[in-house]
């Protein structure tokens, strides 16, 4: 994994107010620290943090007056509704050091018709070097029928990482996929648990609807 450059800006003003203000510059308030230094209140440029962070477990070069450090965000807090950075952690780390980080998962490959695939682990947590770290780990289910499993101890890791999470863990599950009448009855029993009511014709067009996604296509 290569090092994204940021610049930073030593900060001095602190409290809602001023974080408010930091953010009209389209700046994020943000903080480092680790490895026994004191914490270092900064501000990052909110698009380059925003693109940056766009890379799962991004690797930080971040520049403080000079002074370079690499770090991992920790926490990031963002926007409920907008989305925006309103701000972050940053947990400096050293070149050769060894950080557990949860990495996602992508799943790729068609199953055997029939078949449909549940993610049980959307991300699984790995320890690798801090320079090292794998964006993504991919899972093929290339021809897979229902009752297939993949557990964490069949997941194939860049060298030098580990599994950080009990080998044995669920990943990827192959099921049947649920028939139209299962399909009904789920949705059946969800209406009638939030109350709903549903005309006799109504039921029938939807019950129609739903056998005729699940029917296989005619070549």
């Amino acid at each position: 994994m290569s090092e994204i450059k940021i610049q930073a800006e030593t900060r001095t003003e602190f409290g809602k107010g001023a974080a408010r203000r930091i953010r009209r510059e389209n700046k994020v308030p943000a903080v480092l620290y680790g490895h026994g230094i004191d914490p270092i209140h900064i501000t990052l440029p909110g698009h380059d943090l925003m693109l940056a962070l766009k890379q799962p477990n991004a690797l930080l070069s971040v520049d403080v007056d000079g002074d370079a450090q690499l770090a991992l965000p920790k926490q990031v807090q963002r926007d409920p509704i907008k989305g925006f950075i309103e701000h972050a952690d940053l947990l400096v780390v050293r070149k050769g050091e060894k950080v557990t980080v949860d990495v996602p998962i992508n799943v790729v490959g068609e199953v055997i018709g029939g078949a449909m695939v549940v993610t049980e682990n959307a991300t699984v947590p790995i320890e690798a070097e801090a320079t090292h770290l794998p964006e993504v780990i991919e899972i093929s289910v290339e021809g897979l029928d229902a009752g297939a499993q993949i557990h964490a101890s069949d997941l194939e890791l860049a060298k030098g990482s580990s599994l950080a999470i009990d080998p044995e863990t669920l990943i990827v599950n192959v099921v049947a996929a649920p028939t139209a009448e299962q399909v009904e009855a789920e949705l059946e029993s969800a209406e009638a648990e939030a109350g709903i009511e549903r005309d006799e014709s109504q039921a029938e067009v939807e019950a129609a609807e739903a056998e005729a996604e699940a029917a296989p296509e005619s070549e």
